[in-house]
């Protein structure tokens, strides 16, 4: 795909690609770049086929053991590596306004009538197929995925993020309707960024009272300062409760703005 301002948009991403890579962390040998080649992409992909089809039985698209979909040819992808192996150990794909519009759209669009957010589409990126291998799920490894998004948005002048929070289906959808009405009080979203599941979630015919934990990205999201924007939609491809959640990056927690907005 060769847009009308090809040489502007190769330089942005070419200097967006040079000041992500700035970001390492020697203590854990972990840094983290975008994907310049189809092969880095494709060990994205495999690491994404890993988790979602073989951990978590999802139904995924692709062959020879990648997770590929339509949208991936125009995202750019966020990968974290192991320094001592090179191993792709993490990685988010990023959905820019522009390459929405020749997509046909945000991939959670799919999921979700976003009509409320139209008007912040020129300014917000979609993340998506968040993974990181089972031997590095630590706080260190979403922390560098993080600072990653949040330099490609300085980068770009983004101004809000969004992107599906998944809860497992496994017990039938009880822990995500739980979930939903613990956090509904304090994290759902203004009335006008509020969205709709196309195949909502039936919380009114599962249990509300379950003790149940925020997964991890959930949590960390929460804690940066994101709106939650709706009730949960069901995915039955991957058989996960889906929360669109939404972060603009005034809201940022000043915890944390100083860590990840250098």
């Amino acid at each position: 795909m060769i847009s009308k301002d090809f040489t502007l948009a190769e330089n942005t991403k070419e200097r967006s690609r040079k000041q992500i890579e700035l970001l390492e962390s020697p203590q854990r040998r972990l840094y983290i770049s975008l994907a310049r080649t189809q092969a880095e992409i494709e060990e994205a992909q495999r690491l994404r086929y890993k988790v979602f089809a073989e951990e978590m039985g999802a139904q995924v698209s692709g062959t020879g053991g990648l997770d590929i979909d339509g949208f991936d040819q125009f995202c750019d992808h966020l990968i974290v590596r192991e320094s001592g192996t090179n191993q792709v150990i993490g990685t988010y794909r990023i959905l820019s306004p522009t390459k929405a519009n020749e997509a046909g759209g945000y991939y959670s669009a799919g999921e979700f009538d976003l009509s409320r957010l139209a008007h912040l589409f020129d300014r917000t990126v979609e993340v998506g197929r968040a993974c990181v291998h089972q031997n590095y799920r630590n706080g260190g490894t979403i922390t560098m995925l993080w600072a990653g998004l949040a330099k490609y948005m300085q980068i770009h002048n983004y101004e809000y993020m969004i992107g599906c929070g998944s809860v497992s289906m496994s017990d039938g959808g009880h822990a995500a309707a739980s979930l939903y009405q613990k956090l509904q009080d304090d994290y759902l979203s203004p009335i006008e960024y509020r969205v709709f599941a196309r195949n909502p979630l039936p919380i009114q015919s599962l249990r509300t009272d379950m003790q149940v934990a925020c997964p991890p990205l959930i949590k960390g999201y929460l804690r940066l300062g994101a709106y939650i924007c709706g009730e949960p939609a069901w995915d039955p491809y991957f058989n996960t409760a889906d929360m669109l959640v939404m972060l603009p990056l005034s809201r940022i927690n000043p915890r944390y703005a100083a860590h990840f907005l250098k």
